[in-house]
């Protein structure tokens, strides 16, 4: 069984804290499979399918989080959310680039998915024309708490990102570079969620809402792109919807016990840690990891 836990940093590795700022990255992926982890259609899918996901949630991040700046009074926290933002609308830029092209030149067009996408996070999730000031104040400390719910499971991916085996085995270095830098800046910036919410109100009822909805709508969300993307993809729409399913759930443990996919019941274990006594964000991770790979990434250094 391959380890995916990465060492947790020691005094001699901690860097402390980090200046957050936004990274140019360039990712070529012309030459990049679709089924990126090689003889895994399975994993490759479930990955790319979460990071399809992504950029309109990143979106509404950059919106929710402008929304709240100019109310901060905190230099350091103001500080960290702009570096947040900064890098959020360059994951977002990022994947609009390169994942979306990159999927409709292998045959998978995700328009209708990225329409629905936007609906959800602007239009449902989004600001709310015509309430009072108070009201106002309370749908966006429910927004960041929902965020800082969500920005648990994407650290945990993140830290997964760096500490799975896609190296080892032959995955496509392209897409593994772009996976593990976003990864990294989701580690690196893993805390401002959580401490932007706790400055506008924290309390467990607001704590224990947000997360009561942050995974179920994550797990709907991905499973939806997840059979997107499948139902584009030759190597399934040949399967009849057995073997399909039977396909999913076998290639799903092989994999994961193999490193190159998250360990789903790990994630959902993970929610029982957000309620301890004491916990923070800055338990999940390695900065000095996350650090370390973003000063040697490709796709960062090739745009730099």
């Amino acid at each position: 069984m391959t380890s995916t836990h990465a060492a947790r940093p020691t005094a001699d590795t901690d860097p402390g804290e980090v200046e957050l700022h936004a990274r140019n990255v360039e990712f070529d992926l012309s030459n990049s499979p679709l089924h990126w982890i090689p003889t895994s259609p399975v994993a490759s899918n479930l990955i790319t399918s979460l990071n399809l996901l992504l950029p309109e949630g990143e979106r509404w991040f950059v919106t929710t989080f402008n929304e709240a700046l100019p109310m901060v009074k905190d230099a350091k926290l103001a500080e960290d959310i702009r570096g947040f933002v900064g890098q959020e609308a360059m994951h977002a830029e990022a994947h609009d680039k390169a994942v979306h092209t990159w999927l409709e030149d292998r045959g998978v067009d995700a328009t209708a998915y990225l329409k629905q996408m936007e609906w959800v996070f602007q239009r449902v999730l989004g600001p709310r024309e015509g309430q009072t000031p108070a009201a106002t104040q309370k749908h966006l400390v429910e927004r960041l708490w929902l965020i800082a719910a969500i920005e648990h499971y994407t650290a945990l991916l993140g830290d997964f990102a760096l500490n799975s085996s896609w190296v080892r085995v032959g995955a496509d270095p392209d897409l593994t570079d772009l996976y593990m830098w976003h990864g990294a800046e989701e580690v690196e910036h893993r805390s401002v969620a959580h401490e932007a919410a706790a400055y506008f109100g924290d309390s467990p009822i607001r704590r224990a809402r947000a997360m009561s909805l942050a995974l179920p709508f994550l797990l709907i969300l991905l499973i939806r792109s997840f059979l997107f993307v499948n139902s584009q993809d030759p190597t399934f729409t040949r399967m009849s919807l057995p073997k399909r399913s039977a396909t999913y759930l076998k290639d799903y443990f092989v994999q994961s016990r193999k490193g190159t996919l998250p360990k789903l019941g790990r994630l959902v274990l993970s929610t029982v840690t957000y309620f301890k006594p004491g916990f923070h964000p800055s338990h999940i991770g390695d900065t000095a990891q996350a650090v370390a790979y973003l000063a040697s990434s490709p796709g960062a250094r090739r745009a730099g």
